[in-house]
């Protein structure tokens, strides 16, 4: 066996990819959709908000396409897809941000699904991992 192999660097490349990128896109995210709504008077907030949002979905699709689940449990799988797919929703948003840049429902509404999403697998992702914990180490204290 190789000692520099190279599955330590993509764990590394994948945690940096899930620890800091995303949070970064999903506060770019945040930062874009509040100045339409508390900034709404300052002209230069309101001509970059969809560059913003925009460079926050960006990074939010990339770092779910180039980070996902490599374990064995099916549902937790699943949950890591679902979680992609928030970043699918953000694109779509951004997509009705510029096609109809007057109204706020349609890109709105891509945004609160992509939120809705992302908070479900921010909650049920952790439990889950923690219950594989508890039953892996049930199982150790069974032998």
């Amino acid at each position: 066996m190789k000692k520099n192999s190279p599955q330590p660097q993509r764990q590394k490349s994948t945690q940096v990819l899930t620890n800091v990128v995303a949070p970064v896109g999903l506060i770019l995210i945040l930062l874009a959709t509040a100045s339409v709504f508390f900034l709404m008077n300052v002209d230069w907030a309101q001509k970059a908000y969809p560059f913003v949002y925009s460079a926050g979905a960006l990074l939010v699709l990339v770092s779910r396409l180039f980070s996902p689940y490599r374990g064995s449990d099916l549902k937790l799988r699943r949950l890591h897809r679902i979680e992609g797919w928030s970043g699918i929703f953000f694109c779509a948003a951004v997509f009705f941000l510029f096609y109809n840049q007057g109204q706020l429902r349609d890109w709105l509404a891509f945004t609160l699904a992509g939120a809705a999403i992302q908070i479900f697998t921010s909650i049920a992702i952790p439990a889950r991992e923690i219950k594989l914990d508890k039953e892996k180490d049930s199982g150790k204290e069974n032998r």
